[in-house]
């Protein structure tokens, strides 16, 4: 599903330009306790998606994965119509996909942001559960959206507690 995403995303930039030159990114502190290393690193002028997996694990044989992406240029697009677009992607995969919007914060209008989770008990293509939670959020001259996935049919809530915290203290920083 998250390979699906990023190439409905590289389509989406593509379609907006990039106003800037300016270096800005989503500084994200990962849990040490993983070991991350990076499974997977692509990049466009528009759109830059990272994947992670703990260091004993595989692409291919997964346990718990996160995701960053950043979409230069999608800084106009709103973190709920981001979460929709998410939403509607996982429906093309899954019948029974289901959205829940956990938190949202529009306070500072220049980086407002959304915590929601997608949950699937099987997809399509493929009968293994899958949840994500999500943390979309704008900078000055792009967009992020990052997930936290799991093989699991649903969240738990220490689950959803731990990793909100985690994306909730991350900050856009310039370079």
């Amino acid at each position: 599903m998250q390979r699906r995403l990023l190439f409905f995303f590289l389509f989406l930039a593509t379609a907006v330009p990039a106003l800037s030159q300016e270096q800005e990114n989503l500084k994200i502190v990962w849990p040490e306790e993983y070991n991350w290393k990076i499974g997977s690193n692509q990049e466009t002028e528009q759109v830059h998606v990272m994947e992670l997996i703990p260091g004993k694990e595989t692409l291919e044989n997964w346990t718990l994965m996160g995701n960053m992406m950043s979409i230069k240029g999608g800084q106009n697009i709103p973190v709920d119509v981001a979460m929709n677009m998410m939403f509607q992607e996982a429906q093309k995969n899954s019948d029974n996909a289901v959205l829940t919007q956990i938190e949202k914060s529009t306070v500072d209008a220049t980086t407002p942001w959304v915590l929601f989770k997608i949950e699937a008990k099987s997809f399509k293509d493929d009968k293994n559960p899958e949840s994500q939670l999500y943390y979309i959020t704008r900078g000055k001259t792009a967009l992020y959206s990052n997930f936290i996935a799991i093989r699991e049919a649903r969240l738990k809530d220490k689950f959803v507690e731990k990793w909100a915290k985690v994306f909730k203290s991350s900050e856009v920083v310039w370079q």
